[in-house]
């Protein structure tokens, strides 16, 4: 099992040690190579593998707990929509560290800043997120990007590193690409998305799963 630098650094963020060992143990064997996403999330058989010697683990909200940890430094998304106070069992996780090319984004997880009234979020990070969860239209407005940082600085506790800042902003876009009463040009499966000439969206996730699977495998080897 490979573990890339982004993956490590990550890994090294404030985590408990039972976060870390459903990452390494429960959830990266289980990836696809070529999608970054792993099987269906089994309650059953992860309490299994946390508990080994120890009965500590016996609640699905206690699975929940440590998923949130790994949502919370970008080493794991939902594929779909989740609302996190319910069951994850069932679901589907993606692991997007997994696909990225070895040092490509680890500084990005090492500027831990509060929200800035001049923020950006990081552009290539963006398209590249924004492929691997999904989201077909990815470009902002003023407005939204406004709205995004408006919310944040009312939350001057929370600090995030610069990868974390930017995920968050993707997933935001991708709540708003699903939201009722965006105006339809194109509807491609749940997402209402602005129709854009010579543009195809399942293009241009085979062709970033196709750059990161050969990164992968040349890191691999």
């Amino acid at each position: 099992m490979h573990i890339n630098q982004a993956e490590q650094t990550a890994l090294l963020q404030p985590l408990s040690n039972d976060a870390r060992t459903l990452y390494l143990l429960g959830l990266k064997p289980n990836v696809d190579d070529k999608t970054g996403h792993i099987s269906a999330l089994n309650y059953k058989q992860l309490i299994s593998l946390l508990n080994s010697k120890e009965q500590k683990f016996n609640l699905g909200r206690q699975i929940n707990s440590l998923i949130k940890e790994l949502l919370n430094v970008g080493l794991v998304n939902f594929i779909e929509e989740v609302e996190l106070n319910h069951s994850f069992n069932g679901k589907i996780l993606n692991l997007p560290l997994s696909m990225m090319k070895v040092d490509e984004y680890a500084k990005l997880h090492l500027n831990w800043h509060k929200m800035t009234l001049d923020w950006l979020p990081n552009q290539k990070l963006v398209g590249d997120l924004s492929k691997l969860t999904g989201i077909i239209d990815h470009d902002y407005t003023e407005n939204e990007l406004g709205d995004f940082i408006a919310y944040w600085l009312g939350r001057p506790e929370s600090q995030f590193t610069e990868y974390q800042w930017t995920q968050k902003f993707v997933f935001n876009l991708k709540k708003i690409r699903l939201a009722h009463g965006f105006k339809p040009v194109q509807k491609v499966g749940q997402q209402i998305v602005q129709t854009k000439a010579g543009i195809e969206a399942d293009d241009n996730i085979k062709n970033l799963v196709a750059k990161y699977g050969n990164q992968t495998k040349s890191s691999a080897d």
